[in-house]
């Protein structure tokens, strides 16, 4: 947010408050108002030592303020100087500022001089300091031939600088030709006095453009000495010729490169001195030669080096101390250390000292008769000489006053009078400079005036100090009190502070602070007050800092900092960047407390800082936004050490982006046999720059670096340069050698082949070897190229092999293959197994013994015994019939095997046979056996139709899996009272070949349940349930109650209404539905017109009735309707919509009674007569068949729970789903008619899927269906289809 603020007349901050503000004051309160007559005072005077540019004019300061106004004179070398007889001199008006015009004519020599101004009127003079004037100078450098120097590699050396002298002196830098520094370091560096220092030179300090440069800044020119050539050799390079040519002396120094221990090149010798003055920077140097290149330390003897006014320069070859004083007077070491040894050199430091003020005097103001005194006390080193003038003569030569006395540094006044006005200068000198102060006595007589404005206004925040003040004047000096309020008592010390300037301080400003105070002064004369108000305001804060970001380059940034401020101030809230103003950038928005950055770069990684501020305090906080990314890209690759087998890999790390590299990925390409294709080599912690690679002969190897860090993988490096490795002989041999015949008569030996890389060199083949395993036989070997299969031909059947496989290339031989055991080819086994029984354990479990066949028979690896089993179906006739036959395979040598699924009341057969990887042998002699009966499956469906009042109707089919001869159906049934009671259970016996039944003499309006199940010799099957409801007697209806019966409880179910049905009429309409739930709960229906806004309307259900009648209805009208239960559930049903018969005239015609509605009845009887007949003759055509084998045509067995514990179930599948029917045969029970299967379908050749057992015959596979062509047989069923049973194949 920014907001303006208007600052009432005055106001006060932290900020603003402490010792400087205060020290304004003191000195204010001594100052006379230029309205009262006074002595002169020096405002403004140019430096003591004055250098000017020679090339514009010369301006000497000299300002000064006094009543009267001072006039001004000038001094120089010690002697008048006229102005008037200069034309080229001026005086500016109402100042004794000096302007000497040279730009035109005249020299700035011509004016060179040591200057002073004095400023006079009645009351005294004043003079200036003495301003030496001096023109700044750069000469050029001397002419002067300089000579190449060749040098020795690891020698030292240095390069002389000498720059002319010039006024300033000047700022050497060494550059070349070019204008571009030259690198400094340890070993090369530039020392105080403008020399470049060479600890020991190398091979690449040879060049012909070391230029030393010397900048004047006062005249902004740069001067340059001419380049220095310097030329190193190494001792490789110089042979014997040269060197015979050449004399020692032609070298720079005489001996050889050699490593050497540390030696000073400055200072000399083993000491020095050094001289400082107080308060500038003290600047030791030690520059030393040596190889390797030593290192320089700095200690202090006797003491410690102040550590916040220490610094190093230069390589830490100079050490600099800020600020000296007279106790850093010592001894400093430095000490230049390399392995092989060091030395050092003690710097012996001296601080002198131009004088300084202890004590300066201060203008005096005393009134006729008042005693005063002025002092005057300074020190240096050596002690200066204190001086006395008055009015600018020395004191000695000035007229007496009875008034003073002179006492060293001090002057005593006594009984002063308006003739004792005078000023004095008191002058401290030592060899190293001097020191001159101005101070007057001016006498005076006034009464109090305050310096103040009236009626200031001050704003202060809480808990921060207030200085209210009350400037004043008076001579003789007045006293000041303050006062709180118009009836305030006088403010005391202990809460207050009364500075000598008159200020009231408050150091801890409150609430309660607040109010009007004032202050009154008196002297002698007279009296004086003034009135200040103070403002007590709450401070700013922020209540919400930004908090610390990361985020990464491209995403977006928010900043918060929240405000809260003095309602009655204005607060204006800034954002900084690095305490800078943000960039002008659309990508930065400031929106009320909020600082947004988008699409964030590198250049936004800073500190961000809110700027809360009002007129009166200001508050900030910052938060730093760090910029991460995905490092970048390695650089520099380098590859060195290069060996046979390893490589040392080297790279320069790009920039992490403020996010720590943790690991680095070398990868490589194989240009020679995987050219584009990179390989992960290895991974190296993120500190690490060099690797050792491990390589692999006969690779053109180049590689890549990827650096990782905690946002992701940088981009790959550019890539390194190419390196061949020699070849050599394989380090591997082939993998996965298998040997296994395709054929009864080979061996086909196969092996995953080398990749190029595992090579190690051209010319890669297989030396492939075999040899029957249990034989004499010699190995058999053959060579072949870079292939993956090698097929030996002619072997007899089944043999074991010793086979292996071994590499070899131009080079050489692979270390000896492991030999693996392999076969020749299969065949398929020749006998089948034998003495196979089968023993029946239950009606869907039997149990499969036979006698495993001889090994030799087998003619491959055994891989099992498969058993094929299959039901026989039965027909009158006997004809044959597509049978499912289904497979069992049991893996291993097993002898036993158990056959789950077998359907109840049934004849199977089956045959076993011997499997090995070429297939199936022969089939063992088909053994027969039969199930016994088991308990049926529940009916089809159970439905309950045409309720009347004291009837229901229940319609059946039989069961779809009778599994045995049905003897009975077994009905039990009971009421169902309004709170869900069950009645008394009613069992009924109802025969095998029934498929209807009539229940009568039931209650009205009352809910059934129904039990049906079917039964045969074996026991009762599952049972099927269902519910209904009797018709309603609307005549009995009201008040009438079905009676109530006692059983158990049904249990309660979750709140539920489905079913919503509506039969309509003309004005009548009948509304039912099903309802589970917890009992006693209050059901109702509403309803409306469907379509329209009018609110439902809504009628209470009697009791727990699952139907209502609405009356009243229009007729022709469509209606909503919903059902719902009150209570904590507030179940509400879907809407239903029906729609009431139109109004009829009052004469209706009964429609049965017209003739062409009844000629039209007839005809439809007739036709439904024609088509009974014609089903009838068609079923009857095709034979007659047993109700069991209707059953038998549903496609969806089940198996009936197993209650033996000698077999567990697996997967079970079938080959197909569905039984063929011939032409002609009835319509399966479930009213759909199947398509006729074809004859030739592949799935009655087709394998079915294995399935396998546990050794003790537990199913754990699967079986799937085959069909052949044999004879079929059915159940055993003796029962003869009954009429009932006939009728429901056409139902």
């Amino acid at each position: 947010m920014r907001l303006k603020i208007m600052p009432l007349k005055k106001s006060f901050s932290v900020h603003r408050v402490p010792l400087i503000l205060f020290l304004c004051q003191v000195m204010s309160a001594l100052e006379v108002p230029l309205d009262l007559v006074q002595p002169p005072t020096i405002t403004r005077q140019s430096p003591k030592d004055y250098i000017i540019d020679p090339r514009e004019n010369i301006e000497i300061q000299c300002e000064a303020k006094g009543k009267p106004p001072p006039s001004f004179s000038w001094t120089r070398n010690g002697t008048h100087f006229d102005i008037d007889k200069d034309p080229l001199v001026k005086m500016l008006p109402n100042s004794g500022t000096l302007v000497i015009s040279i730009t035109i004519e005249g020299k700035a020599e011509s004016y060179e001089g040591v200057y002073q101004c004095t400023a006079r009127n009645e009351r005294g003079a004043a003079i200036s300091n003495n301003i030496v004037i001096r023109p700044s100078r750069s000469p050029l450098w001397t002419k002067e031939k300089l000579e190449q120097i060749t040098i020795l590699k690891g020698q030292s050396l240095v390069l002389p600088c000498r720059p002319p002298l010039g006024l300033p002196p000047p700022i050497i830098f060494w550059m070349d030709n070019s204008f571009q520094r030259l690198p400094q370091s340890e070993r090369v560096s530039q020392g105080l006095n403008g020399d470049l220092y060479f600890s020991n030179v190398l091979p690449e300090d040879t060049r012909e453009d070391y230029v030393c440069y010397a900048r004047f800044n006062h005249t902004q020119t740069i001067q340059q000495k001419q380049p220095i050539s310097v030329k190193v050799h190494s001792m490789d390079e110089l042979n014997d010729t040269i060197t015979a040519n050449l004399s020692d002396s032609e070298f720079y120094g005489a001996k050889s490169y050699i490593e050497r221990p540390p030696k000073l090149l400055t200072p000399e010798g083993r000491t020095s001195h050094k001289e400082e003055l107080r308060e500038n920077v003290l600047s030791l140097e030690c520059i030393a030669e040596g190889l390797p290149t030593p290192s320089i330390n700095w200690t202090k003897e006797d003491g410690e080096l102040p550590i916040n006014r220490t610094s190093y320069t230069n390589f830490r070859k100079t050490l600099n101390i800020n600020h000296v004083s007279e106790a850093d007077s010592g001894k400093y070491k430095c000490t230049a250390r390399n392995p092989l040894g060091f030395v050092e050199h003690t710097i012996s430091v001296t601080v002198k000292a131009a004088p300084y003020w202890i004590t300066a005097p201060k203008n005096l103001v005393l009134s006729p008769g008042e005693d005063g005194t002025l002092i005057c006390r300074a020190n240096g080193n050596p002690k200066p000489k204190i001086s006395w003038l008055t009015n600018g003569v020395p004191i000695e030569m000035a007229p007496d006053d009875p008034s003073r006395k002179i006492d060293g540094d001090t002057i005593l006044f006594s009984d002063v009078q308006e003739s004792s006005s005078a000023v004095y200068q008191c002058n401290a000198s030592n060899e190293y400079g001097y020191l001159l102060a101005n101070a007057f006595v001016n006498v005076l007589a006034e009464p109090p005036r305050i310096l103040t404005e009236a009626n200031l206004h001050y704003q202060v925040i809480t808990d921060r100090p207030a200085m209210l003040d009350c400037a004043f004047f008076g001579s003789p000096i007045p006293t000041i009190k303050w006062f709180k309020g118009t009836k305030g008592s006088v403010l005391q010390e202990n809460t207050y502070i009364f500075h000598d300037n008159g200020t009231l301080e408050i150091p801890v400003a409150q609430k309660d602070s607040a109010g009007t105070y004032t202050c009154v002064v008196r002297n002698k004369l007279g009296m004086a007050k003034n009135d200040v108000h103070l403002e007590i305001k709450e401070p700013t804060r922020i209540i919400k800092h930004p908090e610390y970001k990361v985020v990464q380059r491209g995403g977006k940034v928010s900043f918060e900092c929240k405000v809260k401020h003095d309602p009655t101030l204005i607060a204006t809230l800034t954002w900084l960047k690095d305490n800078g103003e943000l960039p002008n950038d659309g990508r930065f928005s400031i929106d009320n407390d909020h600082l947004v950055i988008m699409n964030i770069s590198d250049e936004d990684d800073a500190t961000y800082t809110c700027v809360a501020n009002t007129s009166l305090d200001i508050v900030s906080a910052s938060a730093v936004l760090r910029v991460v990314d995905r490092p970048n890209p390695p650089f520099d690759l380098e590859l060195t050490s290069l060996l046979e087998r390893s490589v040392q890999l080297s790279w320069i790390p790009g920039d992490e982006n403020n996010s720590p590299i943790t690991d680095f990925i070398i990868e490589y390409e194989d240009s020679l046999h995987e050219p584009g294709i990179w390989h992960h080599h290895s991974d190296v912690p993120g500190t690490q720059t060099t690797a050792e690679l491990k390589l692999s002969p006969y690779v053109k190897y180049s590689f890549r670096v990827i650096a990782v860090n905690s946002i992701g993988r940088s981009l790959p490096s550019e890539v390194s340069e190419y390196y061949m490795t020699k070849a050599a002989e394989p380090e591997e041999n082939p993998t996965a050698v298998e040997g296994i015949g395709s054929e009864p008569d080979n061996l086909v030996i196969t092996w995953q082949p080398l990749k190029g890389f595992d090579s190690n060199g051209p010319g890669l083949q297989y030396k492939v070897s075999w040899r029957q395993k249990d034989g004499d036989d010699e190995w058999t070997s053959v060579v072949v190229a870079n292939v993956s299969k090698y097929i030996v031909s002619g072997t007899p059947t089944f043999v074991p092999y010793l086979v292996k496989v071994q590499a070899l290339n131009d080079v050489g031989f692979a270390p000896e293959p492991v030999i693996i055991i392999g076969h020749s080819g299969e065949d398929l086994p020749m006998v089948a197994p034998s003495n196979v029984h089968v023993n029946v354990v239950n009606s869907t479990l039997a149990e499969v013994h036979w006698e495993p066949v001889p090994p030799k028979s087998i003619r491959g690896h055994l891989k099992g015994y498969r058993i094929y089993y299959w039901k026989v179906k039965n027909s009158s006739k006997r004809n044959k019939r597509h049978v499912e036959k289904k497979i069992l395979t049991f893996n291993g040598n097993k002898t036993h095997g158990m056959l789950p699924g077998l359907e109840p009341f049934s004849h199977y057969m089956l045959n076993v046979r011997v499997v090995n990887g070429k297939g199936e042998g022969p089939a063992s002699v088909d053994q027969v056996f039969n199930t016994p009966e088991g308990v049926p499956s529940a009916p089809l469906f159970l439905k309950i139709v045409n309720p009347t009042l004291d009837s229901l109707t229940l319609e059946w089919d039989p069961p779809s899996h009778p599994n045995g001869i049905l003897t009975a159906y077994t009905l039990k049934f009971q009421p169902i009272n309004s709170t869900h009671e069950l009645g008394p259970l009613v069992d009924i016996k109802i025969p095998a070949n029934m498929t209807s039944l009539i229940l009568r003499n039931l209650s009205y309006s009352t809910r059934y349940k129904f039990y049906f199940y079917a039964q045969t010799s074996a026991g009762s099957g599952s049972q099927i349930t269902e519910e209904a409801v009797t018709t309603v007697d609307e005549g009995k209806m009201a008040g009438v109650h079905p009676p109530a019966v006692g059983a158990d409880k049904v249990q309660p179910v979750n709140p539920r209404i489905r079913n919503v049905t509506a039969a309509a009429a003309e004005t009548y309409a009948n509304i039912s539905w099903e309802y589970e739930g917890p009992d006693h709960v209050h059901i109702y229906v509403e309803y409306g017109v469907a379509g329209s806004k009018e609110e439902w309307r809504k009628e209470i259900v009697n009791g727990s009735r699952s139907f209502f009648g609405l009356k009243g209805l229009l007729p022709g009208t469509s209606y909503k309707v919903r059902v719902g239960a009150e209570g904590d559930s507030g179940f509400v049903s879907s809407e239903d919509v029906f729609e009431t018969g139109p109004a009829m005239a009052s004469r209706q015609v009964d429609i049965a009674t017209q003739g062409w509605f009844i000629g039209l009845m007839c005809a439809v009887a007739l036709l439904i007569l024609i088509l009974l007949i014609v089903c009838f003759i068609r079923r009857n055509k095709g034979g007659k068949y047993p109700v069991k084998e209707k059953e038998d045509a549903h496609a969806d067995p089940e198996i009936q729970p197993m209650k033996e514990d000698d077999g567990t179930f697996g997967e079970y599948s079938d080959a197909e789903d569905h039984k063929p029917s011939k032409k002609g045969s009835r319509t399966p029970s479930d009213r759909t008619v199947k398509k006729e299967d074809s004859d030739d379908s592949l799935v009655d050749y087709g394998e079915g899927v294995n399935g396998q057992f546990n050794e003790d015959g537990s199913f754990i596979g699967q079986y799937s269906g085959k069909k052949e062509k044999e004879p079929a047989e059915g159940n055993e069923s003796s029962e003869a289809p009954s009429p009932v049973n006939a009728m429901n194949s056409f139902v």
